[in-house]
């Protein structure tokens, strides 16, 4: 997962920079997202020069046989052209779901195409200005109707329903946008809740209040990380972390007494429904 926000986050940020969703971002994305883990050894950032296949022990039984790896090169440049083609009037949110079953298609990597290709999703819509913050993700739901995700895009290989595939996509986003405005109240609740817990404890309220908005923008923390987003010294930090860890807020993940990790558990279980697990091995 941690893999997953870097490489989103990376993405985002050279957006911001200026640089535009193309091949090269795509490939920097793929480098970040398999940077360690599950598929490092599976050349991180590079197009595939050789075939791979989903399903089966070999293309002759596989369910479904990409495009050879000498057609990789080509067809993603087509698909690099159709994200920034203008005179095709389509909605973003209709682009996305095009280009999704491009990209799922072609698999251009030896692992992580799936991954990739939700996340590129999210970068083309938060590209196009749909989305400000990148708050719409559809792993859940694919992962949820896992069969008819794979039924759709099959039949968009084998038949060309793309109408069938849409109807589907547009499904899932706005399931997705319903959950992610219940989500945001949740969690809207959830500090206003926890403030109150913290509000009535005396001299170490403020400090403590201070580290709890610092825990909202990262709920994986530590002291020293806490004293750089809030200004305060070691022993006010450490105190108040204590204290939310007493009011039973924050937890200490290493069970160590230097170098402590503490999490902001709610928040985090509230952030992971849904998260990317994988729909299909390689993906």
């Amino acid at each position: 997962m941690s893999n997953y926000v870097a490489a989103l986050d990376h993405g985002l940020a050279r957006l911001r920079e200026g640089f535009p969703l193309s091949n090269r971002l795509i490939r920097e994305i793929h480098a970040v997202l398999l940077s360690k883990g599950r598929g490092s050894g599976k050349e991180p950032g590079e197009f595939r020069r050789s075939q791979n296949w989903i399903g089966g022990s070999r293309p002759g039984n596989a369910i479904f046989v990409p495009p050879p790896p000498g057609e990789v090169l080509p067809a993603m440049s087509d698909l690099e052209r159709f994200l920034h083609d203008d005179t095709l009037r389509l909605p973003a949110i209709v682009r996305a779901g095009l280009a999704h079953v491009q990209f799922e298609t072609i698999h251009p990597f030896l692992d992580g195409n799936g991954r990739v290709g939700r996340l590129l999703i999210t970068l083309l819509l938060c590209h196009s200005g749909v989305l400000r913050e990148p708050l719409l993700y559809l792993s859940l739901y694919l992962k949820q109707h896992r069969t008819d995700y794979y039924g759709h895009l099959d039949a968009v290989r084998k038949d060309g329903d793309w109408e069938a595939w849409l109807d589907f996509f547009l499904e899932g986003v706005s399931q997705t946008a319903d959950g992610a405005t219940s989500t945001a109240r949740r969690l809207a609740a959830l500090f206003s809740e926890d403030r109150v817990k913290i509000v009535p404890r005396g001299r170490l309220a403020g400090s403590a209040l201070r580290v709890h908005d610092a825990l909202k923008t990262r709920p994986v923390t530590t002291v020293k990380e806490l004293r750089a987003r809030t200004a305060l010294s070691f022993p006010a930090a450490s105190a108040a972390m204590n204290l939310l860890i007493d009011l039973g807020i924050a937890r200490e993940l290493t069970g160590r007494r230097r170098n402590r990790v503490f999490a902001y558990d709610r928040y985090l279980a509230l952030l992971n429904e849904g998260t990317d697990a994988p729909l299909a091995a390689g993906s």
